[in-house]
């Protein structure tokens, strides 16, 4: 895992340097807030340890600049130790907050935490259950490795149906994860999503075998 350190402070960069490159990660270091913008582009570390009182951008400036194009993980290390400040991190994008002087223990254990918090969300990104295959991060369906070309609310329903195989969800509970508050649809046009789905899932099938019908409750993927 990379790790990249923008840290104006050089016996504090030096210092988390040795120590990273000692639990086995490939180090780069910034002292400065353009440095740490390039090397986020030259080098698309795993996650930036970001000081905030650094010259030519501060680490709000950073930070507003990463989130606009990149999800990087971001832990901000500061001496600033009010509780504004790390609300405003936290806001703005940071995936935690340490206050100087932190023990560097703790400070690995945040690192590990946020990477497995990541790595958790990419392998959630793509579901695979009998022959369909959903992966988020694209919003593409294969159904037996062929691309089956959905709209988007196709897409966001097969995907409820998809995570929670065998589970019986009803027309009020697909409503309210499927379509959004201010366009609330009915019974009707749940039923006509589900005709659409299985025509491209199932054909034209009379006995569909993957989006099921349970009687008087609601509809299940079966696959």
């Amino acid at each position: 895992m990379k790790v990249l350190i923008a840290e104006d402070e050089q016996d504090t960069l030096q210092l988390l340097s040795v120590f990273f490159r000692g639990k086995g990660y490939e180090v780069i270091g910034a002292s400065d807030g353009i440095g740490t913008m390039e090397a986020l582009e030259r080098e698309a570390p795993d996650l930036v340890l970001l000081d905030i009182r650094m010259p030519r951008l501060n680490g709000w400036e950073v930070l507003e600049k990463v989130r606009r194009k990149r999800d990087t993980p971001v832990i901000i290390i500061s001496a600033l130790d009010g509780v504004d400040d790390a609300v405003r991190g936290l806001v703005l994008g940071a995936d935690d907050y340490l206050r100087k002087p932190f023990d560097l223990s703790e400070l690995e254990a945040r690192v590990e935490a946020v990477l497995r918090r990541v790595r958790s969300a990419e392998e959630g990104a793509c579901l695979e259950v009998g022959p369909i295959q959903i992966d988020d991060r694209s919003k593409t369906v294969l159904l037996h490795g062929k691309e089956v070309k959905l709209s988007p609310r196709e897409y966001h329903l097969l995907r409820l149906l998809v995570a929670s195989p065998g589970r019986v969800f009803g027309h009020q509970e697909i409503i309210e994860q499927v379509w959004p508050a201010e366009n609330r649809a009915d019974t009707s046009d749940v039923k006509q999503y589900i005709h659409l789905l299985r025509s491209k899932i199932e054909g034209e099938s009379t006995d569909p075998q993957l989006i099921v019908t349970v009687k008087g409750f609601g509809y299940k993927f079966a696959g």
